[in-house]
């Protein structure tokens, strides 16, 4: 039997709504960033109305959380972020960039699902700066580096025309974007031929970006939802070097296997650190967080040992 690649922590869920100390119905999807030696954990929840809002937890050593007494992000309530946060704010991502951190999330109202751009730098104030997308998209996430002075993301518009795929696009404010172009795709019965879209914010290794995306198959019993990884250029970020042909993480767990979203492991972070590895957070079924570890050197090796064409 071959060994996973990403070793699940053996107290696995990290975190669950019992350890929130205001209602909700679960805890998932986490952006994860380590600020001034402390982990920040910006975590989703669905609050007992069904809409969800953003809570905050902190760590010492990435594993053992303790979750602020209120959420950290909730709708706006005027202006245009409050029209088109008005169903709930999903999802979010964190770049350490420059000195601040950029956060982009879901924000979901009767229009649709855009996104939507904060900044922080003690994740105490927050400014809202702008909504970046039209409908529909998700999962954006931005490079921790300017390419030629320009910003750079990943997103997932949603399109019934072509399969979910992963387009890159460039900003000189990080307001204004485009040059857009897909770089990467679903492939056909494959373990993400339904839909894929970017996961944690890209890390930066010796031979590329590693960027884990998510990937979804459909089954008779509805959709599972996986992790891989891709290795974007160094230098152009359009272009990548290898996706990986197998996934490196599934739903086993029961809290995986069974919640809120049966058959879901979820990332919006993860972590590198200073010994090669990386911590990878995921969201258990729509339900709970959970965390595990790989090391860098060989997710890289995945992507360009093992590879698959990524359009």
């Amino acid at each position: 039997m071959r060994q996973s690649i990403v070793k699940r922590y053996r107290n696995n869920p990290i975190l669950t709504r019992d350890d929130v100390p205001y209602p909700v119905a679960t805890i998932h999807n986490a952006g994860v960033v380590k600020h001034q030696g402390r982990y920040v954990m910006l975590f989703r929840s669905h609050r007992h109305n069904g809409r969800s809002i953003i809570g905050l937890a902190e760590s010492e050593d990435g594993y053992t959380f303790k979750v602020d007494p209120k959420p950290f992000l909730v709708p706006a309530q005027a202006g245009i972020f409050a029209e088109y946060e008005e169903f709930g704010v999903e999802d979010l991502r964190i770049c350490a960039l420059e000195g601040e951190y950029l956060m982009t999330y879901s924000a979901y109202s009767r229009d649709g699902v855009r996104i939507a751009l904060a900044r922080t730098k003690d994740f105490v104030d927050v400014e809202r700066v702008a909504l970046i997308t039209q409908a529909d998209y998700r999962n954006v996430v931005i490079f921790p580096e300017r390419f030629g002075g320009r910003y750079a993301r990943l997103d997932r518009p949603h399109s019934e025309i072509a399969p979910w795929s992963v387009w890159i696009s460039y900003s000189p404010d990080l307001v204004h974007w485009g040059d857009s172009r897909v770089v990467m795709k679903p492939v056909k019965y494959h373990w993400d031929e339904m839909k894929i879209g970017p996961g944690a914010t890209p890390i930066k290794t010796k031979d590329g970006w590693l960027h884990i995306f998510h990937g979804v198959f459909p089954t008779m019993d509805g959709s599972v939802y996986r992790l891989g990884v891709a290795l974007h250029d160094l230098e152009d970020p359009a272009t990548i070097l290898g996706v990986a042909d197998d996934w490196i993480l599934q739903p086993e767990d029961p809290w995986e296997v069974t919640g809120y979203v049966h058959n879901v492991v979820f990332t919006c972070g993860a972590v590198p650190e200073d010994d090669g590895t990386v911590k990878i957070y995921w969201g258990g079924a729509d339900s709970v967080m959970c965390v595990g570890t790989a090391r860098l050197d060989e997710l890289t090796a995945l992507c360009l040992d093992r590879s698959r064409s990524p359009l």
